[in-house]
């Protein structure tokens, strides 16, 4: 009888721990996706639309991102800039009709004076989430790209 009760106790546990780790996987998958969703979003604004050219003055706020129609800045904010030469500007983009967030952030160079770098970090829950925890548990992943 104890034998048969430590190797259903055995069983419960090892079946509890990959429950643990499935929805582990799942979470860091949707925050992965949501990053190379909003990595893809900013190429797309700097290449094909040139959003982020370097102002001759600084703009009061950064330029609003808007992929298909269907994204515009949770927040955002100027970080930096130096006229004539480079700004750097962050945004927090909801994504996946506001179930997912990602900070996106462009640093841009003057044309041709050096290299433009793009960060995505994403996470699987909503931006008010992000903003204010109240000690919710999330997954983060991030992705850059430069050029």
């Amino acid at each position: 009888m104890s034998v048969m009760l430590t190797f259903s106790l055995m069983l419960g546990s090892l079946g509890y721990k990959q429950q643990v780790l499935a929805s582990s996987a799942i979470a860091s998958q949707y925050a992965f996706y949501v990053a190379d969703a909003a990595l893809e979003c900013l190429l797309y604004a700097d290449q094909q639309q040139d959003l982020f050219a370097l102002p001759a003055t600084e703009p009061a706020d950064p330029p609003p991102i808007s992929c298909n129609g269907s994204l515009a800045p949770f927040s955002s904010t100027i970080l930096s800039y130096d006229a004539g030469v480079s700004w750097a500007i962050w945004e927090r983009l909801s994504l996946d009709s506001g179930r997912r967030c990602a900070d996106v952030t462009v640093y841009k160079p003057a044309v041709g004076t050096g290299t433009t770098y793009l960060f995505s970090q994403a996470y699987d829950v909503s931006c008010a989430t992000v903003a204010s925890p109240n000690g919710a548990r999330f997954v983060s992943r991030g992705l850059n790209a430069s050029y």
